[in-house]
């Protein structure tokens, strides 16, 4: 494990010039292409006695509503011992890059009740809509067998190929108006103001139009890109988008972030994470960050940037010195968290 943590910090920490350049479709995403989520309120059938209908009201009258459907009208009262009956929460989502009528998606359900199990069981058809409460129509119908993947969770279970999607839905990435344009949305992770002004200036290197007299790409923010679309690609959207993803960047910024994992022992950093001037006191070493000190016992260990104590040091090189000494990887992910809590770590801290 130490081995392990100790090369992690080691790639991670690699200077910048060493990355390949990257495609732009590997760190941004168009807007309109999202995930559309679909829910809807449907019933499990067929279980053996692990239902909820003789504990749950709800459920006996919605059997009773889809009985009457199926032109076969029961009482109330002579369905409260259907315990092989469950309702349940159907869940599914729209992939980003959209569906077309007649596709067939996986979905999910839950139990809503007390229902002990769903195996075995079956979903009556369920029509499924979006969370906005505007538009009720549905979108897809949900119905067929249920599978339980986890035994610890009977009450979850997966409809393999089970929603039938009855209505086109499709990405509108193209922003309409005086100039058609597409927004870049930049990962989270990469997302920064010379991020997006680097894709910006990329774009506008790879796509020049000197007819049109101006530049397609302008960065708006830290996180989007507006690219307006050229006048001969205005009837071909489709191909423009393809063709300004596969543009490359050289050395996308990557925001200072360290992770911890105290369960794995694993500690991930992106982008030069920096540390200030410190003396680390730990069990039964010291190590002294940022200043020229000579190292004065086996166990004390001075980290500094050359001759230049102005000159900022990296975590990489905290690292090294606790390699040297041995350090256990549980130990460094709690050096590491004194630090973010001094504030002599300057980088997002994640601690899982």
């Amino acid at each position: 494990m130490f081995i392990a943590l100790s090369m992690a910090l080691l790639l991670v920490s690699t200077s910048s010039t060493a990355w390949a350049r990257v495609r732009l479709e590997n760190i941004c995403t168009v807007q309109g292409q999202q995930e559309i989520k679909l829910t809807g309120l449907g019933l499990v059938i067929g279980l053996p006695g692990t239902g909820d209908g003789v504990k749950n009201v709800e459920t006996v009258r919605a059997l009773r509503a889809a009985l009457s459907k199926l032109n076969h009208p029961a009482l109330e009262k002579e369905l409260r011992a259907a315990d092989n009956v469950a309702m349940v929460i159907v869940e599914t989502s729209i992939p980003r890059t959209g569906v077309r009528r007649g596709q067939k998606i996986d979905g999910y359900i839950s139990s809503v009740s007390g229902a002990k199990s769903l195996r075995g069981g079956r979903l009556l058809p369920t029509p499924l809509s979006t969370l906005d409460g505007r538009n009720q129509a549905a979108i897809a119908l949900a119905a067929g067998a249920v599978t339980v993947e986890d035994t610890k969770l009977a009450t979850t279970a997966r409809l393999a190929l089970g929603v039938d999607v009855q209505r086109d839905v499709t990405a509108l990435f193209v922003k309409q108006g005086d100039n058609e344009l597409i927004t870049l949305l930049i990962e989270p992770a990469k997302a920064s103001f010379w991020t997006s002004s680097e894709v910006a200036n990329v774009i506008n290197t790879e796509f020049t139009f000197e007819a049109e007299g101006r530049k397609i790409a302008k960065a708006v923010g830290p996180g989007a890109v507006e690219v307006s679309i050229p006048k001969i690609y205005q009837d071909q959207p489709v191909e423009f988008v393809a063709q300004v993803l596969e543009v490359g960047i050289d050395n996308p910024h990557t925001q200072a972030r360290v992770i911890l994992n105290s369960t794995s022992g694993t500690v991930i950093v992106t982008g030069e994470v920096e540390i200030s001037p410190v003396v680390i006191t730990h069990k039964n070493f010291n190590i002294e960050v940022g200043d020229d000190v000579e190292e004065t016992a086996d166990r004390f260990f001075a980290v500094a940037e050359g001759q230049n104590r102005q000159s900022p040091v990296q975590l990489q090189q905290l690292q090294t010195a606790l390699n040297q000494l041995r350090v256990p990887p549980n130990d460094i992910i709690a050096i590491i968290r004194e630090l973010h809590a001094t504030g002599k770590l300057h980088a997002e801290l994640i601690d899982k």
